[in-house]
């Protein structure tokens, strides 16, 4: 067999590159023929043969299964070679037997597909393709971390990496018994046998205080920037499952959840969900859709949106929260009926922004909700979110909300999130219960408070023996909230600083996962004592910008603003009067283009024309994303199999790449080069040495 440095699934094209590892193969009736070594350089003007390994033995079996062994014992690394082709030969039925002719392998292509190789080895490792080369690249990603460190884009506080590799949080949950059965059981048993609509009677019937834990996506998006890896979660996921059985829900995917997986945690947020609810399969899965948006920062096609949906769905997704971060009906009919068609259960979300208790607030007062949620019950939502991003709903607000809510839609289910920045979430959320709250948003005391959401346990207590009675035990959460308290001490690193509440957050606005982002930020930049500036700062462009709602993506678009004018030493009035020669941020002029949707209440003017006319663009009327054509999936698919060969690319990859072109594509390099790293404990993940 020759052994040559060329890629099968590429028409034998030649591979060049440098060799990482090079060893060769020997033993009885083997022969070898070739020079390499580690480090040898391969160009593309030479021929690309590397070793030719020549086999005999007493007869035809015997000799094929030394030439076999050869080739699974050579290591070759660095360069792709044809080692995995030849395998496939040798292993073919028709090979072994011996008589085969020169049309061979035009008659078999499927020979050439090594991406998809699988061959009945004695060793797990070499008998399977994507594992060949792991521990290799394990290493190369450790030798990287060790001498480079993380790259600044990943958040990481060098000086918080811990230099312990005990693994503090394997043996801290009992095991959980498996039920014999396969049948689900819980909330989502309920789900599955009514329909959305038969949870949605259910929850509204039930008298008892129902909650949505957060820990799993919101929760340590806001305290930790997204950065809590699957194997942490799916470590406690059994014991979740059984300790958690009477919740609503469990939000644990969506938002930023889904491009942070790829972009700075390299695995597949796909894997994530399938995985947990393998393990979780009696408490309904929740996500977060920014309506148009579905999981991204711009618009897509609409057929993206569905398909995005029905594949979420299919993939354990079980409820949807539909928002949009302007509240832009328009935005949000598209994730409505996407979610809906997918046979999910949708939950329409007011982005909460003001104050419903205080009648100087201007616009965002309770005829402005309550018109709002109309129009959402009657897009067929199941149920209605108070989604309060920053932590603005104070126990009256709530009260008077909720309770306004309730009377004028007395069988649609009402579901309240919000932060607990301020320190008020728990009393917040205990008024929305007493005006009429079916379903409260919480996380596992050790992520819960600050920019997270209220402590679970602090609403199981309050309620516990009342009508409002959740039904779970703090007996039961306590080992949960043990794990979670050691795995946060893990990613320290990714902490903001942030040791108490911001009662000014009712001044200032920012939201939860952006209050700690922007605290942190300011930080790394030495500009902590510019902090109270920025939040001064963030404040005043809300006003520029209209009074919006602030969440994905229009916080960003506030909080870029708000750094421009720190950055620029610029006033209210220094913005109004230079609109035209300033160079805003680009998130600023697409919103002043029109390029998220329209704001409640219209677009700020004299800005917006100044702006667009200095520019020379024309505004973008009705929905930004109706006009653009269907994207073509087919198509993708085929370029994408052409490149990283059919076995590694599948219909969920082909969406990812529909949503994150690019942060696809640098997470498949950084794959080719450093392995699978999801499969590594987040104490070697972060610092191996």
């Amino acid at each position: 067999c020759r052994v040559t440095t060329e890629n099968p699934e590429k028409d034998f094209a030649p591979d060049t590159g440098t060799l990482s590892v090079y060893r060769h193969s020997a033993g009885c009736g083997i022969r070898m023929d070739g020079i390499g070594y580690s480090g040898l350089t391969i160009t593309p003007y030479y021929d690309s043969m590397l070793v030719k390994y020549t086999a005999r033995g007493s007869d035809f079996p015997e000799t094929l299964a030394r030439m076999k062994r050869v080739l699974q014992e050579c290591r070759i690394r660095g360069v792709m070679t044809n080692i995995p082709f030849l395998l496939n030969v040798l292993t073919h039925p028709e090979f072994e037997t011996g008589i085969v002719t020169t049309s061979f392998i035009d008659d078999h292509p499927e020979l050439k597909k090594i991406s998809s190789s699988r061959w009945n080895f004695a060793s797990s490792r070499q008998s399977d393709q994507r594992k060949v080369g792991r521990l290799e690249r394990s290493l190369r990603y450790f030798a990287n971390l060790a001498v480079n460190g993380h790259p600044p884009e990943l958040g990481a506080d060098p000086t918080k990496l811990s230099t312990s590799h005990a693994d503090t949080t394997k043996s801290l949950l009992p095991d959980v018994e498996k039920s014999a059965s396969d049948a689900v059981g819980g909330m989502r048993k309920i789900l599955l046998e009514e329909g959305p609509e038969g949870y949605a009677k259910f929850v509204r019937n039930n008298k008892q205080l129902m909650i949505t834990d957060t820990t799993w996506r919101d929760a340590h998006q806001s305290l930790l920037a997204t950065r809590m890896r699957t194997s942490d979660i799916v470590r406690c996921a059994p014991f979740t499952n059984a300790a958690l059985s009477q919740a609503f829900s469990l939000e644990m995917w969506g938002g930023a959840t889904f491009d942070v997986a790829m972009r700075f945690l390299n695995e597949c947020p796909w894997e994530r969900l399938e995985k947990l609810r393998e393990q979780v399969p009696d408490i309904p899965f929740q996500m977060l859709l920014r309506g148009a948006n579905a999981v991204g920062y711009t618009n897509y096609p609409d057929n993206v949106v569905y398909e995005f949906c029905k594949q979420a769905h299919k993939s354990g997704i079980d409820i949807f929260r539909v928002f949009d971060s302007l509240n832009y009906v328009e935005n949000m009919e598209l994730g409505i009926k996407a979610a809906a068609a997918s046979g999910g259960f949708v939950e329409a979300a007011m982005s909460y922004t003001g104050d419903v208790s205080d009648p100087s607030r201007g616009k965002y007062n309770l005829e402005y909700y309550l018109d709002l949620a109309k129009q959402l019950v009657d897009l067929g939502a199941h149920s209605l979110a108070i989604k309060d991003m920053a932590g603005l709903l104070t126990p009256r607000a709530a009260q008077m909300l909720v309770g306004a809510l309730r009377e004028q839609h007395p069988d649609t289910v009402i579901h309240v999130h919000t932060h607990d920045t301020a320190g008020a979430g728990v009393a917040s959320m205990l008024a929305a219960a007493e005006a009429g709250a079916d379903v409260v948003d919480a996380a596992f005391d050790a992520m819960s408070g600050l920019t997270s959401q209220p402590s679970l346990g602090a609403l199981i207590a309050n309620v516990r023996g009342t009508e409002k009675d959740t039904g779970m035990s703090l007996s039961d959460i306590g080992p949960l909230n043990t794990y979670w308290e050691n795995v946060r001490q893990l990613y320290a690193p990714f902490e903001s600083g942030q040791l108490s509440g911001s009662s000014d957050v009712y001044v200032h606005e920012i939201p939860g996962g952006q209050y700690t982002n922007l605290l942190y930020q300011s930080r790394q930049l030495g500009l902590t004592e510019k902090w109270p500036q920025i939040k001064k700062k963030y404040a005043e462009a809300n006003i520029i910008l209209g009074d919006i709602p602030k969440v994905t993506p229009s916080s960003k678009v506030v909080g870029d603003l708000a750094q421009f004018m720190v950055a620029q030493n610029l006033e209210m009035k220094d913005v109004a009067e230079q609109a035209d020669t300033l160079a805003f941020p680009e998130s600023v002029v697409q919103y002043l283009r029109g390029e998220i949707g329209v704001p409640p209440g219209g677009f700020p003017e004299p800005l917006r024309s100044t702006v667009l006319k200095s520019r020379g663009l024309e505004p973008i009327e009705g929905r930004p994303g109706a006009a653009l054509e269907e994207y073509k999936f087919e198509e993708a698919e085929a370029l994408l199999k052409s490149k990283y060969g059919e076995a590694s690319i599948s219909d969920k990859d082909v969406l990812s790449h529909a949503l994150y072109p690019n942060v696809f594509i640098d997470w498949k390099n950084f794959e080719a080069v450093n392995g699978d790293v999801g499969n590594l404990p987040t104490h070697l993940f972060l610092n191996p040495l």
